[in-house]
């Protein structure tokens, strides 16, 4: 028995979709370079490079990320010293700490979280004018 995509050819069920594509760099892990790919990207290290390309990206409380983050959702929970770019969404929550810019469509930030930099919302990264982006703040 085959599975069939929508345009009638045959799907190998074994292949892994982008979105079910998880890449973690781990507790006590050290990578030096760009990092770049689909699907959920999980940082509990320590990344010195960019981070681009994923569907999202997790900064855990104890990762680092010395360079810029590009996704359609980023959630961080520790530091990054770049710019924060996000197609989406950026979750910024209490323990994060950002020196950069963030650009993004919709924000929440978390009591207790730092941004060191500019913060432009939009479809385009610019708010235009008369227009009111969402923004959440928690407590």
């Amino acid at each position: 028995m085959a599975i069939f995509a929508k345009d009638g050819k045959p799907v190998d069920a074994r292949a892994p979709t982008t979105d079910a594509i998880l890449t973690i760099i781990a507790p006590g892990m050290h990578l030096v370079g760009d990092l770049d790919g689909p699907g959920l990207i999980k940082v509990d290290g320590r990344i010195e490079g960019s981070v681009s390309g994923a569907r999202q990206v997790i900064v855990g409380r104890d990762g680092a990320v010395q360079g810029n983050v590009n996704a359609a959702e980023i959630v961080l929970a520790g530091a990054v010293d770049g710019s924060v770019s996000a197609t989406d969404r950026v979750e910024v929550q209490g323990t994060a700490v950002i020196n950069g810019d963030v650009h993004t469509r919709v924000i929440v930030v978390h009591e207790g979280a730092r941004i060191n930099g500019t913060v432009r919302m939009g479809a385009s990264g610019a708010v235009e004018l008369g227009e009111r982006p969402p923004v959440q703040v928690m407590r």
